[in-house]
């Protein structure tokens, strides 16, 4: 964010010393096949091992503490019992727990029982999770055991379950030797039903080649869970009234009562839920490194083509997480998406969306993400190195795209590539990563490009086939100048350019209009461009913490709706998995980018615009900007993060009229 800003700067200077002298149908539930049959008795016993890591949702929200209060309220049976081990939280919302030890807890058809306690119980660390699971069981045996990871998730690079004290968090890896130190996989037999995240971006290939071998089916979300998250008394009544289920059933309960959850508390949008059967794993890996080796093969050519033609297929596929310079990059792509949008390239892609479509036998989605095929995967969005380097070392993740990514961000194949094309087995680990990066996409050669004006007043810029070859995409950026105020407000990004990639023609769109919050200005970032919709992202301060709103714009009425807001990614990159719904009287801070006109700053830095409450319909709508003086540039997106700026064209607005003009 800052290095672009520091370009904006360079490109503004001159210019103000020049100036001062002269956005479908309701939620749906998307069901593979028919309803799951039972496949147990229903004298069968089961232990549910519900590892709770409060965080900041439970000593800011209670979060915790009312998914507990939830299953409280159901009754169980004698054959139904939850094992429960709470911690990793600064402090509980309620009378039990105590913030400094592991609360180790039975709820079972008696009531609630405290068992034991873990001293300094560390829930961000392996050690902690092979205890909690070597005691569930030692001491709690059962025909069927199910497992729930409870907390913030990352995804595939980040994991689960950061522990507020100690600031540690549960890896791929971790889960997998805590498993495998208690249990050993056993593909055929695995001791598990069901492993379930109640957790944000944890459907993944990944997570699901964690567990094989542990789990007959996994339950996850590719997208952020808003804070209502799993409804207990619904699911675990469920199991309890009828035991004879099998995982598949119980998955769909899950995603069943989960959705109607968010539908009560107006969450449901960009909800998302799946469960994957684990036993046609082996299909979908054997499917997605053929794939994968595909790709990878023409990866090995270097061409800036073709990792910008990669890039647009996974920008126009559902990604997770939010993903936008002001919220943070979670890297999350929906596999089958991914497939889809590059399958004329590579015939094996239909192999690998129909062992996506196998793999996940139900799912639950809102309107927003009504698209994705239920399974994720890595892929680097913005290539940030740390997060690169988290995924790389996931033992889970495919070699194959461990290279893929390797050589899209480094400019270089590694020499594991090289021995996975010619058909040489690896050892599942890259080598140390390179210093420095080589250069492939060659974007400075588009810094300050230069614009022109044609008859109908449009501004744009005209690009060669060569350099559209590197491009993911070309956006718009849109700045106040206001010379009488000397400053120069940054009011955001989108994709709303006249694109004709036939000619490398880009003209601007831009017809005086700009979004607005209640009428009030917004920075605002595109999350995801889409066919029916886009979705958006706006900084504010909602009550006075700083947080994003998401908001989605719908081609079909062109209006936006306001999904909720969110904080963005953790440092360690943990989403923020407490949805905030907005209520009238709200109060709300719009943040923007700004800096003096006049040269006395060195680079963008926020700023708090308008401050207002929110009436009883708060509302996004475009909205004339006004009278006044904007700066309208081009940017040229690469892919791995990389991007540059065209020059910058002015838009004098007076009484609505617009006239444009370039230096």
């Amino acid at each position: 964010m800052q290095e672009r800003f520091r370009t904006l700067r360079l490109v503004l200077t001159f210019l103000f010393i020049t100036l001062i002298f002269s956005s479908c149908a309701d939620e749906e539930v998307t069901k593979a096949g028919s309803r799951f049959p039972n496949v147990y008795s229903s004298d069968d016993s089961w232990l549910i091992s519900w590892y709770v890591c409060g965080s900041d949702l439970e000593s800011e929200y209670g979060a915790a503490s009312a998914d507990i209060e939830e299953l409280l309220e159901t009754k169980l049976p004698p054959n139904v019992r939850v094992l429960i081990l709470a911690g990793g939280t600064r402090e509980w919302q309620n009378d039990m727990f105590h913030s400094n030890v592991g609360n180790l807890y039975l709820y079972d058809s008696d009531g609630l029982h405290q068992l034991d306690t873990m001293k300094n119980a560390d829930m961000g660390n392996a050690r902690t999770l092979e205890n909690f699971l070597r005691y569930g069981r030692e001491n709690f045996s059962a025909d069927h055991n199910v497992f729930v990871f409870w907390d913030h998730g990352g995804g595939s690079a980040a994991g689960v379950c950061a522990d507020e004290r100690t600031e540690n968090m549960l890896r791929l890896n971790d889960i997998h030797e805590a498993f495998s130190a208690v249990y050993g996989a056993n593909p055929a037999e695995p001791p598990f039903e069901v492993v379930g995240f109640d957790a944000c971006l944890m459907a993944s290939y990944e997570t699901a080649a964690t567990l094989a071998g542990y789990t007959r089916y996994m339950v996850a979300s590719e997208e952020m869970e808003p804070g209502n998250g799993w409804n207990y008394d619904a699911w675990v009544q469920a199991l309890a009234d009828n035991p004879a289920m099998g995982g598949a059933r119980l998955g769909e309960v899950i995603c069943d009562s989960y959705l109607a959850g968010c539908r009560e508390e107006d969450t449901e949008e960009e909800a998302t839920l799946s469960v994957i059967d684990l036993a046609r794993l082996p299909a979908l890996t054997s499917a997605y490194e053929q794939y994968s080796r595909d790709v990878l093969a023409r990866a090995a050519h270097l061409s800036p083509a073709f990792f910008a033609a990669l890039d647009r297929a996974a920008q126009r596929a559902e990604n997770y997480g939010g993903n936008t310079r002001e919220m943070g990059y979670a890297n999350m792509v929906d596999l089958a998406g991914l497939a889809q949008e590059t399958a004329q390239e590579f015939p094996s892609a239909k192999a690998l969306t129909a062992a996506v479509s196998d793999a996940c036998i139900y799912k639950v989605h809102g309107d927003y993400r009504r698209r994705g095929g239920g399974i994720s995967s890595y892929y680097s969005y913005d290539g940030d190195e740390d997060g690169f380097s988290a995924y790389v070392d996931q033992d889970a993740a495919l070699m194959e795209q461990k290279c893929l990514l390797y050589t899209m961000l480094y400019g270089e194949l590694p020499d594991e590539a090289t021995e996975l094309l010619a058909g040489q087995s690896t050892t599942g680990r890259l080598n140390a990563l390179p210093t420095q990066r080589q250069q492939i996409f060659n974007t400075a050669a588009l810094e300050d490009r230069v614009l022109d004006v044609d008859r109908d007043g449009s501004a744009f810029v005209r690009l060669s086939a060569a350099e559209m070859d590197m491009l993911s995409s070309v956006r718009c950026n849109l700045l106040y100048l206001g010379t009488e105020e000397d400053v120069i407000l940054y009011l955001g990004s989108d994709a709303n350019v006249d694109a004709d990639w036939e000619r490398g023609i880009f003209k601007d769109n831009f017809d005086g209009t700009w979004p607005m919050l209640d009428g009030h200005p917004v920075y605002i970032e595109i999350v995801e461009e889409g066919d029916d919709y886009n979705l958006y992202s706006i900084p504010v301060k909602l009550n006075g913490r700083e947080c994003n709103l998401q908001v989605a714009y719908s081609y079909a009425d062109g209006k936006y709706r306001i999904l909720g807001a969110r904080r963005g990614l953790e440092p360690n990159g943990m989403s923020d998995r407490n949805l905030i719904r907005l209520k009238p009287g709200d109060l709300l801070t719009t943040i923007h980018y700004a800096m003096s006109a006049s040269g006395d700053d060195e680079e963008f830095m926020p700023v708090e615009v308008d401050t207002f409450r929110l009436g009883s319909h708060p509302e996004v709508r475009d909205e004339e900007v006004g009278d006044g003086t904007y700066g309208y540039l081009f940017e040229f997106v690469a892919p791995a993060g990389e991007s540059a700026l065209s020059d910058i064209a002015i838009f004098e607005i007076e009484n609505g009229d617009i006239t444009t003009t370039v230096e």
